[in-house]
């Protein structure tokens, strides 16, 4: 069972969400909060597979909660939010988060987002976190610009499936272009997100854009 915690402030909205989840039938619904330090408290007390949460919520904001989540590695995160490029996102896909849902994401989409993610796939909606990467990376920010040397630790290997991450591939994209099976894959985006210190896919993706890999 994926086990899933739903951080959502407005009730109605939490309500169709846990009913959509709870409809399939290898997913828990274990929790539910309605602003960010709830989320942060029942991710710690639960342990979840993984939180869906709100970007904008009272108390403490969802792009804070899902660094709090992330840090801690709590559980991973999928965040929600209304529009496909609202800032809110950019900070939560810096903050760690796994991917992004639109709130107006169709039912069997959303349960399909949240199986890839349990998976380990990390991104969702392939085509739309491309132009996201894309517009993120063009954005800019306060932290220094992505330093090239922390790619000398990566094998040619490695630097290649950096590259697939930055166009938003999925792994079985990645392993149908690099000839190599989709297992392989995941090993390698393991090993590069270790030694590049990243927390999730996503973050080793707008890295990949921000060096022009």
């Amino acid at each position: 069972m994926i086990r899933v915690l739903v951080a959502e402030d407005q009730s109605a909205v939490r309500a169709g969400l846990v009913l959509i989840l709870g409809s399939a039938p290898d997913i828990e619904v274990v929790g539910e909060a309605a602003d960010g330090e709830r989320a942060v408290e029942l991710a710690r007390r639960l342990r979840p597979d993984l939180v869906l949460m709100d970007v904008q919520m009272p108390r403490l904001d969802g792009v804070s909660a899902t660094r709090i989540v992330v840090g801690e590695q709590l559980a991973d995160v999928l965040v929600l939010t209304t529009f496909d490029l609202d800032e809110y996102v950019f900070g939560a896909l810096r903050a760690g988060a796994a991917g992004f849902l639109l709130k107006n994401t169709e039912a069997k989409d959303l349960i399909a987002a949240v199986r890839t993610v349990a998976g380990g796939e990390g991104i969702v909606a392939p085509a739309v976190t491309r132009r996201l990467i894309a517009e993120f990376a063009a954005k800019p920010v306060r932290e220094p610009a992505a330093d090239p040397a922390v790619l000398r630790d990566l094998t040619r290997r490695e630097r290649e499936v950096l590259s697939c991450l930055g166009e938003g591939l999925s792994n079985a994209a990645i392993a149908e272009r690099l000839e190599m099976a989709e297992a392989t894959v995941k090993t390698h985006v393991s090993r590069l997100l270790g030694k590049l210190g990243l927390r999730s896919r996503v973050q080793a993706a707008v890295l990949a854009q921000e060096l022009g890999i």
